[in-house]
């Protein structure tokens, strides 16, 4: 049975969320203020975790990046803003979701589902994974066993979860354009609500710390159709 933080100060929504999550037998705690709900993440092991962003105390966005420098415990964010700045925002902080309100409380059945499977298939591929293996692409190394990225100086580069998931998809398919909806649907899921344009931001945030000033970008964008890393550049971005 999978147990399930709420974290959400409307009590009436924080009751029905409560009451359905039960009746699909998964086990439920509630919080509504935003400092004990980081308390109890931090304190109690969680599945999953659904998060309010605007809570008493502490806000969601803190939570999350609290919560993500000590645990990979799966976040959905819920929240009445549905522009793409506060998306990227909510996800560039350690949420794995994003829910906007209203909801039907279907679709935030799917989307629980949906983190539940992805963290269930990358635990068995963690596992499958006996010995350390290294990627070189161009001047980058990659120790796949810890997710560390280094330049050839050695210097380790510090990359989100996201962004180093989006340069293996990239080197994994190097060569060949990776279309934007297909790296929405390797990275944050076929059921995700996420929109193409965040794929952009977080190609331009992957730039920002692996490109060297004054060389070729390693990420080569094909105009209207994706993104694409190449053995060889032809042409500078």
């Amino acid at each position: 049975m999978a147990k399930i933080l709420i974290i959400e100060d409307e009590k009436n929504l924080a009751r029905f969320v409560e009451l359905e999550l039960k009746h699909e037998k998964y086990e439920t705690v509630v919080e509504g203020n935003g400092r004990k709900g980081l308390e109890e993440a931090l304190n109690n092991d969680f599945d999953a975790i659904l998060l309010d962003l605007m809570l008493p105390d502490l806000n969601g966005l803190e939570i999350a990046r609290r919560v993500r420098q000590e645990k990979t415990t799966p976040i959905i964010m819920m929240t009445a803003r549905d522009s793409v700045i506060d998306r990227v925002s909510g996800l560039d902080h350690g949420a794995d979701d994003y829910i906007v309100k209203p909801f039907a409380i279907e679709e935030l059945l799917a989307r629980l589902r949906a983190v539940l499977r992805r963290v269930k298939i990358e635990k068995k591929t963690t596992e499958s994974t006996i010995e350390k293996k290294v990627i070189k692409f161009k001047d980058l190394t990659i120790e796949t066993a810890n997710r560390i990225v280094r330049r050839g100086d050695g210097k380790a580069v510090d990359l989100t979860k996201r962004e180093y998931n989006l340069l293996m998809t990239l080197i994994e398919h190097k060569n060949n354009v990776v279309t934007r909806e297909e790296l929405l649907n390797k990275i944050w899921g076929p059921e995700s609500n996420i929109e193409t344009n965040v794929v952009e931001v977080y190609v331009r945030y992957l730039r920002n710390k692996i490109d060297v000033p004054g060389r070729m970008s390693y990420i080569k964008t094909v105009r209207g159709t994706g993104y694409m890393v190449r053995d060889e550049d032809d042409e500078k971005e």
